[in-house]
Parts: C-alpha cells; sequence; structure tokens
C-alpha cells in the first residue's frame, strides 16, 4: 500500500519549521519535505542555510527561507506574513526552536533564565499565535511543538528547561482544546538525549555519554530522523484524530 492510501502523504501542503538550520530542525525540515511538504525555513540568520534548501529544492519542493529570531516578536510576525504571502496557507507548524543552560538552580543567572523563557516559551506561544490566526482562517492545520522528557522527568541543574518543556506539553493541551472548532490538531514531541550539533558537548564526553545510555532501556541516544520521522506522522492524515498528546520519544527513559 502506498504512503498517500495510508495518509502519510503531505503533497500540497505548506510546513513552517523554527530553528531548523540544524538538528531536529533541519531533520523535520528535510523529513516533512520528503513527505510532500513545501518548505517555510524559520531561521534565527534568515540569509542562511542555503545547502539545506538546496537539498529541499532538489527533492522538487519550494522552500522559502525566513528571518526569524524566536525572542523578537516582530519578526515571528513578519515571518508568518512572507510564508503566507508566498504561499497563500501554512498547513504545519512545527515549533523546534529552544535552548537551555544548565546550571544548579542557586546559580542561575537572571539572564539565562529570561533567554530560555523567551525562547522555549514566549517564542513558541507567539509564532503559534502568528502561525495560528492563518490557520484559523483556513479551517485547518497542524500544529507539532517540540518538548523533551525533560518535561516529563527531573534532571539535576536543568530546572529551568524542565520547567519550559512541562509547560510546552500543557499548552499543547489547552491549545488542542481551545483550536479543536476550527479543524486546528496541536500535538508535541519529547525526545531524550539526540545526536545533533547541540548535543556534541555532552555527548563527546563519553564519561557522559555511558550515563545517558545507561538510563536509556534501548542502549542508545536517539538520531534526529527519528524524532523527525514522528513529526510528519502527526502532521498527517494518518494523525487526523490526535491532538492534545505528548508523544514520548524516549527509548524508554521514563519508564524506570
Amino acid at each position: 500500500m502506498e504512503a498517500k492510501a495510508l495518509g502519510f502523504d503531505l503533497s500540497g501542503q505548506v510546513a513552517m519549521v523554527t530553528a531548523s538550520a540544524k538538528g531536529i530542525g533541519r531533520a523535520c525540515a528535510v523529513a516533512l519535505a520528503t513527505a510532500g511538504a513545501d518548505i517555510v525555513l524559520g531561521l534565527r540568520d534568515g540569509g542562511g542555510s542555503k545547502e539545506l534548501a538546496a537539498e529541499i529544492e532538489a527533492l522538487g519542493r519550494k522552500v522559502l527561507r525566513v528571518q526569524m529570531d524566536m525572542t523578537r516578536m516582530a519578526e515571528i510576525t513578519d515571518a508568518a506574513q512572507k510564508a503566507e504571502k508566498a504561499f497563500g496557507r501554512i498547513d504545519i507548524l512545527v515549533n523546534n526552536a529552544g535552548i537551555g543552560f544548565p546550571n544548579p538552580v542557586e546559580k542561575v543567572p537572571e539572564a539565562d533564565f529570561d533567554k530560555t523563557i523567551a525562547v522555549n516559551l514566549k517564542g513558541t506561544f507567539f509564532a503559534s499565535q502568528a502561525v495560528g490566526k492563518i490557520m484559523i482562517r483556513q479551517k485547518r492545520g497542524r500544529i507539532i511543538n517540540i518538548s523533551s522528557q525533560a518535561g516529563v522527568i527531573a534532571l539535576a541543574s536543568e530546572s529551568v528547561y524542565c520547567m519550559t518543556k512541562a509547560a510546552i506539553s500543557h499548552f499543547t493541551r489547552c491549545l488542542a482544546l481551545e483550536w479543536a472548532p476550527h479543524g486546528i490538531t496541536v500535538n508535541a514531541v519529547a525526545p531524550t538525549f539526540i545526536d545533533t550539533p547541540g548535543a556534541h558537548h555532552w555527548l563527546e564526553d563519553e564519561a557522559f555519554r555511558q550515563s545517558v545510555i545507561r538510563r536509556i532501556p534501548l542502549g542508545r541516544v536517539g538520531e534526529a530522523m527519528e524524532v523527525a520521522r514522528p513529526v510528519v506522522f502527526l502532521a498527517s492524515p494518518a494523525a487526523s484524530l490526535i491532538t492534545g498528546a505528548t508523544l514520548l520519544i524516549d527509548g524508554g527513559w521514563s519508564l524506570a
């Protein structure tokens, strides 16, 4: 049976991915394009990611790069407007942008706290608002938030990050309830440690890597595409009756 018959085909749809230059965001952009969607790359450096854009175009998809620093309200609004003007619609939003500054609670600087809240929560909220207005007019949309296993389990020295990711999962439920009458589904995925450029600093430390692997029943850290594939599923017609869910992609870490 073909992917289209199973409901995984995204041909003719437009997907916006925030923080799409590398890691999970990049993998999501490529996976969504592979499934048939045209892609809007939300970038902190709007002129960057030329290689990624070329890779998406090589798949036969259209691509638009937009300036989208998630701490700047004007850029979030402008990016959504440019995407709608270019494509006439936005069917899928992947809220991927997220940061964290590991530190014990007693040592967290106010600046680190504020920046984490600004990107992880405020950025996600207002990107959803800006694109959601378009989806409400369309009477259809799919929003997928990138949460984390840190929103479910406690991690030492990660209190601020954990707090924001727990909030993302609950925001997902609230938004799913509120926008269901508009034909919009809102879900989240919650990955464990994923081997991305942002995690290399930690995972290249073999002692740390092994300590992580010991906590994961499947015995390894994840790859970015192992997060991107479930994102494609949640964006697709195959997941049409799923909303308000947070899907753990943690190799079983949270089972213990």
